[in-house]
């Protein structure tokens, strides 16, 4: 009977054939996961940020990443019965589930060297396919859509199959059919993210081994060279959607100033803007090491660690350890039984892991990553973890991790069963060049060895999973409900802008306010962006109950009132060598002598132009040096700050605790009447992203304060309630230290 399945599988020469069905059927099983785990919402960092950009079809910060734009806007189009943001993550898991069908293929094609038959190929597959989709990362990327990495996966392992299958046949037929098309994919690819190109290496070194005389053919290089270039093509959509002016229009580049015309989009300007786009030069280049290489790949270990037990509280170090030991040592095994069984292969998927862990992680030149060596305060620190940046070596190596595992299966199976005694399965076996093979009764038993692929699947689903979190979302909301209508807000980075951008653009909350990034005025498209910003009609309905007390006027123009020239004139910085004075209404401030950069310049002139027509709010840290030249001016409204039009005084109803001016009146309103977030966290019970822990502090501490205030005032029934949800949230968010309230 086992002859007989040799015999009808063997149609490619060693009893394969790609098993395309069951390859779909496991990235349908994957898909189920993620579908299970699934956002239904936004996220911090980046993801308010590219789903708002997909939905107006905007421009994301550097490199643009123009393709993810065109896919995210037209599958949030898709008819879904689901929330848009949810659509977006959706997007995602489908992308990171269809690469997880390709590596089962890949790793199918690679095993079909020495395992003849077809069950236990799929046996070995599964394995990759369920270790490379669970493994943390993989898995936490794939349920929300944080930025483009799981379409940058999928184009990986398009590509991966593509090359496997013309090393498998270098002189077919299809063979230069293939390479055109890996060409074409690496520059799509190249236009979702830069990562498009990370295969290009290891398809050049497979190329050298295994068919070298093929880069000899200049016709074909030519026709490859055609492919990669057409395949850049969507970078054509940001200079010409740029002249269109979308809400998010990030480097804008484009010299266009008004509308779209040849005149300014074919110029040397709008070339200049884009290549700085494209090669991100708004975050300069860093000449120098960010730290040690060892530093560097001590980084990408604490991230492996993560991947086979995300011990989030590290509350289980030592078994975190020994799991992420064995997986290292599975992979490292099942890449040296890669090269020692299937040469051919080798050459590509060898390189690929080399290019995906030991080269980027040189090429990234990252700092100390945010939770690496915590003892060590006295090193640069990358502002978050930046485990995504290698989702493409942990989903791989769940290809090596298996066939390291199917050794091992294979070793015990040896021991427990014998050898497989029969005559045409052992001649088979020697063409294969692999003649000892174990009998199915010694796999049988050798079988439980297998369950260390679901290591990953049991001790990630917790801090993996995002189902039912909705945190971020009514944090945007509780942001922009904490402003008056027609408000500007100073913003001071990711955390406390990219959310608002999202519930503005996709769900509509609060569009009259303006939200002004402080790292984004420091450049020339960003305040040309908020001159061109019109003013949206303040919708009195949707905004909280506690602003229908009084009309509020619509503003005149934009927050800036400067042209064009003007803003582009504005200097990097300039040097003062008195004390000036500054004044605007009730407003006076005292300007040290030093230096004022452009950011504080703009901020000023904002102030000049917009304030007290607008309110004008600044988020903690929005500002920058300029926060403390303000601070007689600021009374905290809930977690922002309003500027005033004079020196706040001491008193009842504003009265000063930890450092702070309170307006008790108006944060106890937003406190009992509009903040829903607190809830939200308190429902999810954990906070894992310690990086952006500074949000949930946020609520702790305003309410920490605001229940001073109703003790002093002799309101100790509110009082108590305001401390019992602070001491909910202080749970929530594993907030250590906190002050006993």
């Amino acid at each position: 009977m086992a002859t007989a399945s040799i015999a009808r599988s063997n149609t490619n020469g060693n009893g394969y054939k790609p098993s395309y069905i069951p390859a779909a059927i496991a990235a349908g099983l994957v898909f189920i996961l993620y579908l299970i785990t699934l956002a239904p919402s936004v996220a911090m960092w980046d993801t308010g940020e590219y789903m708002a950009a997909a939905k107006v079809l905007g421009i994301p910060h550097p490199p643009g990443n123009p393709f993810f734009m065109l896919l995210g806007h037209a599958f949030g189009s898709l008819p879904i019965p689901v929330s848009y943001a949810a659509r977006i993550n959706i997007m995602a898991a489908l992308a990171s589930a269809c690469s997880a069908g390709f590596w089962f293929l890949i790793t199918e094609r690679i095993v079909a060297r020495w395992i003849l038959e077809h069950w236990q190929r799929l046996v070995v597959a599964g394995l990759s396919t369920l270790i490379g989709a669970t493994a943390f990362t993989v898995w936490n990327q794939s349920v929300v859509n944080e930025k483009v990495y799981t379409v940058s996966l999928l184009f990986f392992t398009i590509v991966s199959w593509l090359m496997i299958q013309w090393i498998e046949d270098p002189d077919g037929p299809r063979a230069d059919r293939i390479l055109v098309l890996v060409a074409f994919l690496l520059g799509l690819g190249y236009s979702n993210h830069p990562a498009g190109f990370l295969p290009l290496p290891a398809a050049g070194v497979a190329l050298l081994m295994v068919r070298w005389r093929t880069l000899l053919r200049w016709k074909l290089i030519l026709a490859a060279l055609g492919a990669l270039i057409i395949g850049l093509t969507p970078f054509i959509y940001e200079p010409v959607r740029a002249a269109y002016f979308p809400a998010i229009n990030e480097g804008a580049p484009t010299a266009c100033n008004y509308k779209l015309e040849a005149s300014c989009t074919f110029s040397d300007l709008t070339k200049d803007r884009l290549m700085a786009n494209i090669n991100r030069e708004q975050y300069g280049q860093k000449l120098e090491r960010g730290a040690p290489y060892s530093a560097q790949v001590g980084m990408w270990w604490l991230y492996f660690k993560w991947q086979w037990l995300r011990d989030s509280h590290q509350s289980m170090p030592a078994l975190q350890f020994l799991l992420a030991f064995v997986f290292l040592a599975l992979g490292l095994l099942g890449g040296f039984v890669h090269w020692q069984r299937d040469r051919k292969t080798f050459w590509y998927f060898g390189p690929l892991m080399f290019t995906m862990t030991l080269a980027l992680i040189y090429y990234l030149n990252f700092k100390y990553g945010w939770s690496q060596d915590p003892t060590n305060r006295d090193v640069g620190r990358e502002v978050r973890d930046r485990d995504y940046f290698y989702i493409w070596s942990f989903s791989a190596w769940g290809v090596w991790t298996a066939i390291g595992l199917s050794f091992l299966w294979e070793q015990l199976a040896h021991v427990l069963g014998g050898e497989e005694k029969d005559a045409d399965i052992s001649a088979a076996r020697k063409r294969s060049g692999v003649p000892s093979w174990p009998s199915r009764r010694g796999f049988t038993l050798a079988a439980p060895i297998l369950l260390i692929a679901l290591i990953p699947l049991v001790a990630n689903w917790r801090f993996a999973s995002r189902a039912g979190h909705h945190f971020t979302q009514e944090w945007a909301r509780d942001y922009l409900n904490s402003l008056e209508p027609y408000a500007i807000v100073i913003t001071n980075g990711d955390n406390d802008t990219f959310p608002l951008w999202y519930a503005q653009e996709v769900e509509g909350v609060r569009r009259d306010v303006t939200v002004a990034v402080t790292t984004y005025l420091d450049t020339d498209w960003f305040v040309r962006q908020m001159i061109r910003r019109p003013v949206e009609t303040y919708d009195a309905a949707k905004g909280p109950a506690i602003y229908r007390t009084q009309e509020w006027k619509k503003p005149s123009g934009p927050p800036l009132k400067m042209t064009f020239a003007e803003a582009d004139a504005v200097p990097e910085y300039i040097q003062i060598q008195q004390p000036q004075i500054f004044r605007q209404g009730g407003i006076t401030l005292n300007i040290e002598p030093g230096y004022l950069v452009r950011d504080e310049l703009i901020l000023l002139r904002l102030i000049k132009d917009a304030f007290p027509e607008r309110p004008i709010y600044l988020s903690t840290g929005g500002g920058g040096r300029l926060t403390d030249t303000l601070a007689p001016y600021l009374l905290s409204q809930g977690f922002v700050q309003k500027l005033m039009e004079k020196p706040i005084t001491d008193s009842a109803a504003t009265p000063r605790i930890s450092g702070l001016f309170i307006d008790v009146d108006r944060t106890k309103a937003l406190w009992n009447d509009v903040y829903r977030a607190p809830q939200a966290l308190i429902k999810e019970n954990d906070w894992i992203d310690r990086a952006s822990f500074g949000i949930p502090y946020t609520y702790a501490f305003t309410g920490a304060i605001l229940a001073q205030a109703m003790t002093d005032k002799g309101d100790n029934a509110s009082a108590n309630a305001i401390k019992e949800r602070v001491r909910a949230i202080v749970k929530a968010a594993r907030i250590e230290g906190f002050p006993t309230i």
